[in-house]
């Protein structure tokens, strides 16, 4: 039995550690696909490799954001997905693997289908779907929180449905307002 202050001491310990760490509620693309025929909100998609640098750093520093986290978490179902791995996805009645997949392999594997079908072209990348499971586009590298708040909330509140050209892009870069 652990004494009262030795109790205390760790829980102040365990509270310093994780003070200012955010988690995204992560799930698989099924469970997200399930969700939202119950809820519909969008679907973003973290498309990573286990060999990607800039994916560990996306991980790290971007989704552990505060604010980052809590902004996915109320506005999109958040899914991670390896972009090599072997994990079957079924997708608009179609199902996706990767049957050149080698478990034996050590770093770069073979492109799962899905990610292909999503047209990813680099990792880590970022994906998103709308409320009907749509796809809407890809964000390829890694982002800062602040990089990545103008993508989270354009998608969130469909302002992408109005970006057609360059011009309105760039318009709408120079009026948006941060907040992370």
């Amino acid at each position: 039995m652990m004494n009262p202050m030795k109790k205390l001491l760790l829980l102040l310990m365990l509270s310093v550690i994780t003070q200012g760490y955010a988690q995204i509620n992560w799930m698989s693309f099924e469970d997200a696909l399930a969700a939202q025929s119950e809820n519909p909100k969008k679907i973003i998609v973290d498309v990573y490799t286990n060999w990607c640098g800039p994916c560990k750093l996306l991980d790290r520093n971007t989704f552990q954001n505060e604010q980052v986290a809590a902004f996915i978490n109320e506005n999109y179902y958040a899914v991670k997905f390896n972009a090599e791995g072997s994990k079957e996805i079924n997708y608009r009645g179609q199902a996706f693997t990767n049957p050149n997949f080698d478990p034996n392999r050590k770093g770069r594997n073979s492109q799962h289908e899905f990610a292909a079908a999503m047209n990813i072209r680099g990792y880590p990348s970022i994906v998103f779907f709308d409320e009907d499971t749509n796809f809407i586009q890809p964000v390829v590298g890694y982002k800062t929180p602040r990089q990545l708040e103008i993508y989270l909330k354009m998608i969130s509140n469909d302002d992408y449905k109005e970006l057609t050209t360059a011009e309105k892009w760039q318009e709408y870069q120079e009026n948006f307002e941060y907040s992370f």
